[in-house]
């Protein structure tokens, strides 16, 4: 136990990616699950948690990033067999995540209603809205440091241990799911007061066990001095990558309130056909997210280990699969059909809104597997100002003002909205790919040769 343990440079894409394809499974399976139980409780209650939990993903991204630019910044120095280095970088991303975590649940608590206004949401769907986002604003703090503790067991390639983490947490949540909707074992029913105190529960359940799993494999404490005493050089270095990640993911996320919005105007039944139709595609792209975040490992080692032809080839592999994946899955929920809208509601409204919505899933979809395993790549290269500047431009010029021309001007509504965050999808996608073909990393190389004999 007071060894560190590293299988880093033991495994493979496989090996990485299967335990996280599973956690991510879970994770959005939870989702999906919620979403599912909500609709029967109410299809208002399933629309207003789905909206707030837009907005709680975007407090969330501010400590995600960092967690994801720590787990790359580890990721290289282990590439490069620097193992104090990479310990280091773990404890300053848990002082950084734990006092962003403080500021975010306090601005979410204080100033999530104000928020939640911006939505244009109504009647008793806003009241949803805001109760779940006052509970669960509170325990973001606990979700900054599962996030941190997560990505140092990943980095160190203990996926598996945080996958064992997500299943029994997500058994914990299914539990607290059931009893506050169908009052199990005769406990009153609650609804998404009750969804929400589960989550909190389960967030706590997890940071308890993640700290005593980041000890035993990694032999890392982390102490009062770790919260105050943070290495200047390591948060530099999270921060080239974070802080650019973090203004495209904030984009992505502000864009899709716009979108939101325009959705909302075309009725209660659009608004929750998206809802629904967004767990759907997150089905589409699980396979990717879970090969990409093992490719981006991977590829944080082979930069960090100078093994850049293995890197460009590891990325492109990547691609290929995921694209195949994602148009299988996508088409297969496009030519189902009904059947799995049903899943979700019997409202013949909500049905007629989304069905014509599954074929433009299969359209958007491959373009977003290529964006995601690209993007995600070229942060792990160090290359991270590259997909901010080019999805501001696309989120904004493309998904939401086409949004706006076919939907409402256009008078396509919801399926005018979903074609043209297809576009979006595609175009940074291609971008992407033009700039991995064009090794970043060697032009980021070569420009620091001059600064290294200068010093």
């Amino acid at each position: 136990m007071g060894h560190p343990t590293s299988t880093a440079s033991e495994q493979t894409l496989f090996r990485i990616s299967w335990p996280l394809f599973i956690e991510l499974a879970l994770h959005m399976g939870m989702g999906i699950v919620a979403t599912l139980m909500l609709s029967h409780y109410s299809d208002l209650a399933a629309a207003g948690v789905g909206v707030a939990n837009q907005l709680i993903s975007i407090f969330i991204l501010v400590f995600n990033v960092t967690s994801i630019a720590s787990m790359i910044i580890i990721g290289q120095k282990l590439g490069a067999e620097d193992l104090a280095k990479a310990r280091q970088t773990a404890r300053t991303a848990f002082g950084m995540n734990f006092w962003f975590g403080l500021i975010v649940s306090a601005v979410v608590v204080l100033f999530g209603s104000a928020f939640l206004s911006f939505f244009d949401l109504k009647g008793d769907t806003l009241a949803y809205a805001t109760t779940f986002v006052q509970i669960c604003g509170a325990s973001l703090f606990l979700e900054s440091l599962s996030l941190t503790l997560s990505a140092i067991l990943r980095a160190n390639g203990r996926t598996k241990v945080s996958m064992v983490v997500a299943v029994l947490m997500n058994v914990l949540s299914v539990l607290g799911y059931l009893v506050a909707i169908f009052g199990l074992f005769g406990m009153p029913i609650t609804g998404v007061v009750g969804v929400s105190w589960t989550i909190v529960i389960a967030r706590i359940f997890a940071v308890v066990v993640l700290f005593y799993f980041v000890y035993r494999y990694l032999a890392i404490r982390f102490t009062g001095t770790h919260l105050i005493k943070l290495h200047v050089q390591d948060i530099k270095d999270i921060l080239v990558i974070g802080v650019p990640s973090a203004a495209e993911n904030l984009s992505y996320q502000y864009s899709q309130i716009v979108i939101t919005a325009i959705v909302a105007n075309f009725g209660d039944a659009s608004l929750a056909a998206r809802v629904y139709i967004n767990n759907i595609s997150m089905l589409c792209y699980l396979f990717t997210l879970s090969i990409a975040e093992g490719t981006q490992l991977l590829v944080s080692r082979y930069i960090g280990g100078k093994q850049y032809d293995r890197a460009l080839k590891r990325g492109l592999r990547t691609l290929k699969i995921a694209m195949v994946a994602s148009f299988i899955v996508s088409m297969g929920f496009a030519l189902t059909g009904a059947p799995i809208l049903q899943m979700f509601t019997a409202d013949p409204a909500i049905l007629a809104v989304g069905i014509p919505i599954l074929w433009a899933v299969a359209f958007t979809e491959p373009g977003r597997a290529m964006n995601i395993v690209l993007m995600s790549s070229l942060k792990s290269a160090g290359d991270a100002k590259f997909p901010a500047v080019i999805g501001v431009i696309s989120m904004w010029g493309i998904a939401v003002l086409l949004s706006y021309v076919l939907g409402v001007s256009f008078g396509y509504g919801l399926l005018g909205v979903w074609i043209a965050m297809g576009v979006d999808e595609w175009f940074r996608g291609i971008f992407a790919y033009r700039r991995w073909r064009s090794r970043p990393w060697e032009k980021k190389e070569k420009a620091a040769v001059p600064e290294t004999a200068i010093s």
